[in-house]
């Protein structure tokens, strides 16, 4: 069954670049991104470990604790570490999941339908939907997910742009509009009438009686 926003990520334990780890007890109280990849040393998920590296102070700057998953083990990882350090200019300093049981892809449901997969001359292709982000809660609920193609590089723009919007919301009674970006105005929800929305956010530009907008709180 494939998880789904609000659901509870998979627990696991699993051996990474940085030592053996249960998840929800390296989670702790962070929020957290999962990021699954099909195989090491292929060029589109180099380009994209390397984009999430460079994005180490702005993960650490929101509290954000990152790690990649790749279906082949922790010795490759090692040695694609390097290659990514090459390209990208900086170091991959986040746990990469040494999953060549394919235990953790299997538990997010991220193989394709027929399980049948190869242990001995496996490509990428065999492994071609394990390709998603999970965005994970301090409750280790599921906040948001973004499943890519194989021949699409993701754009890790929007997805910390999606976590700006998640950890502005979450839990309030705020939403943001379509094309939002960190310091615009904010839909206040229809949960608060209008006054009650003045007196928690300030003075509304109310478009529709149902569209209702509000500075940027903080």
């Amino acid at each position: 069954m494939s998880v789904r926003i609000n659901d509870i990520a998979p627990d696991f334990t699993a051996d990474t670049t940085a030592g053996t780890i249960s998840f929800h007890d390296w989670l702790g109280d962070s929020y957290g991104i999962i990021f699954s990849h099909p195989r090491d040393f292929t060029p589109v998920c180099t380009t994209e470990f390397a984009a999430v590296a460079r994005l180490i102070p702005e993960w650490k700057k929101r509290g954000i604790k990152v790690i990649g998953l790749s279906v082949d083990g922790k010795a490759d990882h090692e040695k694609w570490k390097r290659d990514i350090e090459a390209f990208g200019g900086a170091p991959a300093d986040f746990p990469i999941i040494d999953d060549t049981s394919l235990a953790v892809s299997k538990a997010y449901d991220l193989l394709p339908a027929d399980y049948y997969i190869p242990t001995d001359g496996r490509t990428p292709a065999h492994t071609a939907t394990v390709r998603a982000v999970y965005f994970i809660g301090p409750d280790k609920k599921v906040r948001f997910t973004i499943y890519y193609p194989m021949s699409v590089g993701r754009n890790f723009a929007e997805i910390l742009r999606a976590v700006d919007a998640v950890l502005l919301t979450d839990g309030k009674p705020l939403a943001t509009p379509a094309d939002w970006i960190p310091g615009q105005d904010v839909i206040v929800a229809l949960s608060l009438n209008n006054d009650q929305a003045a007196e928690k956010y300030g003075e509304l530009d109310i478009k529709l009686p149902y569209l209702r907008f509000a500075k940027q709180p903080g």
